[in-house]
């Protein structure tokens, strides 16, 4: 179909963004026949140059897949002002959103994650709970591949669908350790194939999936869902960067206005009802752009509450050296165990709320001289002599904390900086609270414990370390009051009734886990709702 043919349809779904979100709800709406198209600022990711087969793969990791947009600066990204954040934000703009670089560590949030005002007197409760989301839990867990062991105690029961992969000498070591201790650990959950499943190969274990993943056992959405939604009729249109969601007089979104990359021109693209997955920035600065009129503080924010209450997981790491050889560069690179024994709020604590550790190697040679999990090294005299002491000795918690909804941590738009087609830039306002600080610092001498007990002679602890912004969640959040959020518990943006946003930016709070699994299950659970409702769905009269 050419440029002039879908721009002349008019869709009964629009989806701005190819991510995971996105991803999700083009198969569903797919598969249910209704007609779909989704504008996607980037391209499809070329595996070929992540080159993870081969000696280089170190040296060239970083030159195609960096985690950050700003250093990576391809023309599909947009920079990011970040002067005034503790943490640096990290993405993937392209089809597979920031499934191409995520690690694949896999989780459910937890009851008490949708209950944190109730429970804890902070945050706002969700306008509905574990329960609720439980079966969509269930049915991406099979569209992403998921392996790991059912049973986890820190949960209510259930099974991933696929089986875990095998423990290593790391992994039996830290398991011992917690069993010692009495702490909880659980072998790692990952949206990794450990056998061959749908459109997925098994895992051969290089360690690359931070960088994409060249052997296809990944659950990326550009290998799971968009090959499905496709061949069921969905429209994929790369290149095509969103500027502005467009309304009608009486308030009904009517489509988007967005740029060809390729040409330049700029085009409208109708539709009936529009869907953003554009992540925790790229959805409130769409958001705030397409102010007008009618919308002057920006589209859906008549709460005022776009681009506010900004939640980036801070992340903090403690590396054990040991006497003994891991083979710690090897894959799953993401979780090979975790544990969340320290994930709730407890009263002899000076915070609220907790922390997952997730136990990761420490990567390759190069790996052992970067500031990340190490600090950095001190080249010159005695290079060789530390990094043989780090490479293949050491093993990694990895601490994510929960990240509590402050009002002060923002995206708004930056005033001079643009991206390439001449729209504002994001501008990130974030600093890590008091409770935050309080909480990595208990958690990293936990950690330390954990280390010694495994057998660690010596840990090293960074924190709060700068590029892990991985998580981008909380700026245009869901809830009952219309002054007081953006959309509802189907997210449905308040002030547009045929307006809908599915990625992290709609969570009221952000666990301690990583919450692809989470805004998976939201984007399906809110695509059910919207097929179901699409008899009565309110559209703009301009678009019929």
């Amino acid at each position: 179909m050419s440029e002039s043919e879908h721009t002349n349809t008019t869709y009964d779904v629009l989806i701005v963004g190819a991510g995971p979100s996105g991803a999700v709800a083009a198969k569903r709406f797919a598969e249910e026949g209704f007609t779909v198209i989704c504008l996607e600022q980037g391209e499809f990711p070329d595996y070929t140059k992540i080159k993870s087969s081969t000696d280089e793969f170190e040296l060239a990791k970083d030159r195609h897949f960096s985690w950050y947009p700003n250093r990576r600066n391809a023309p599909s990204d947009y920079p990011i002002n970040d002067d005034e954040s503790d943490v640096a934000p990290l993405m993937w703009n392209g089809v597979g959103g920031s499934s191409i670089l995520y690690a694949a560590a896999w989780h459910r949030f937890k009851p008490s994650d949708f209950r944190v005002r109730t429970l804890d007197g902070v945050a706002d409760d969700w306008p509905f709970d574990y329960n609720e989301l439980a079966p969509y839990y269930s049915r991406v867990e099979r569209d992403f591949s998921v392996s790991g062991v059912p049973g986890d105690p820190a949960y209510p029961y259930f099974e991933p669908p696929l089986p875990p992969f095998p423990l290593g000498e790391m992994e039996r070591r830290f398991a011992a350790a917690h069993d010692r201790l009495g702490w909880h650990w659980w072998q790692g959950t990952n949206a990794i194939a450990s056998v061959k499943h749908n459109n997925l190969l098994p895992c051969v274990r290089r360690g690359s999936c931070l960088w994409g993943c060249f052997d296809g056992a990944k659950a990326s959405v550009d290998r799971t869902h968009w090959p499905v939604a496709v061949s069921r009729g969905a429209k994929l249109v790369t290149n095509a960067r969103v500027q502005r969601i467009e309304t009608d007089s009486t308030g009904l979104a009517t489509g988007a206005t967005y740029v060809d990359r390729t040409t330049g021109q700029t085009h409208f693209q109708p539709a009936r009802t529009v869907f953003i997955g554009a992540n925790g920035i790229g959805t409130p600065r769409l958001l705030l752009n397409s102010a007008s009129p009618a919308h002057p503080d920006g589209l859906a924010n008549s709460s005022g509450m776009v681009g506010k209450r900004l939640m980036m997981h801070p992340y903090s790491v403690v590396v054990g050296l040991f006497d003994d050889f891991f083979e710690g560069w090897q894959g799953p690179y993401g979780q090979r165990a975790y544990s969340l024994q320290f994930q709730e709020t407890h009263p002899d604590r000076d915070f609220v709320r907790g922390a997952k550790w997730q136990l990761m190697g420490t990567g390759g040679p190069l790996a052992a001289t970067g500031t990340w999990p190490f600090n950095g090294i001190t080249w010159g005299e005695g290079i060789h002599k530390e990094v043989s002491r780090r490479f293949g000795h050491s093993a990694e918690w990895s601490i994510i904390a929960e990240d509590l909804p402050n009002e002060s941590n923002t995206v708004t738009l930056d005033p001079t900086l643009t991206d390439f087609d001449g729209l504002p830039a994001p501008q990130l306002r974030y600093r890590a609270s008091e409770n935050t600080m309080k909480l990595l610092t208990f958690n990293q001498k936990q950690a330390e414990i954990s280390m010694k007990e495994a057998g660690a002679y010596e840990t090293i602890v960074a924190s709060v370390v700068r590029e892990t912004g991985w998580h981008l969640l909380g700026t245009a959040t869901m809830g009952t009051d219309p002054t007081r959020s953006v959309v509802d518990g189907y997210g449905r943006a308040h002030d547009v009734k045929n307006l809908f946003i599915v990625d992290g930016s709609v969570m009221p709070t952000s666990g301690c886990v990583n919450p692809t699994g989470t805004v998976a299950a939201l984007s399906l659970r809110t695509t059910e709702q919207a097929i179901h409702a699409a008899r009565d769905q309110q559209v703009s009269i301009a678009v019929r």
